[in-house]
């Protein structure tokens, strides 16, 4: 007989894209969320950001939309994301969020926020080449470039 465990933590993929028209520039982020068949897209832009800032906003957006501790899995083709939360944020928190140089870490607000949010889950994080045939990577930056569009007309 099998028993439900009401303890057991679901397991979530979460699939990644930021991109900006001009860096800065106007900014969006795709994210694709699957649990077993069931998928949920989110998006959204920004008209004043950077590449770094929608990579960072994608993955932290991904994380606010699980209503429980999971199992996650984020896959995403941003090193500057896989190396700042397996890595760098170490180093970072240890020096009072100063960098290797001694200076303020860029983006902080945002991996502040990250930090947060994945202290919740247990995370695995997974870089992949981007634009090298990953479907769900080739829609995510489909879904932040079709943001940036929208983006760009709401302020012409």
């Amino acid at each position: 007989m099998k028993v439900s465990r009401p303890d057991r933590m679901p397991y979530i993929e979460i699939f990644t894209d930021g991109a900006c028209s001009g860096n800065p520039g106007v900014g969006g982020y795709g994210v694709v969320l699957r649990s077993d068949r069931k998928e949920k897209e989110l998006s959204g832009c920004n008209p004043m950001t950077t590449n770094n800032r929608m990579e960072l906003t994608a993955v932290i957006k991904a994380l606010e939309a699980l209503k429980r501790p999971c199992r996650v899995k984020v896959v995403t083709d941003s090193n500057y994301v896989v190396l700042g939360m397996t890595s760098w944020i170490f180093r970072w928190v240890g020096n009072n969020w100063k960098n290797a140089q001694k200076k303020e870490v860029i983006n902080r607000d945002l991996w502040e926020k990250l930090l947060n949010l994945s202290s919740l889950h247990e995370i695995e994080w997974k870089w992949i080449k981007g634009h090298d045939g990953y479907p769900e990577n080739e829609r995510c930056d489909k879904i932040a470039r079709t943001e940036i569009k929208k983006c760009k007309r709401k302020t012409d």
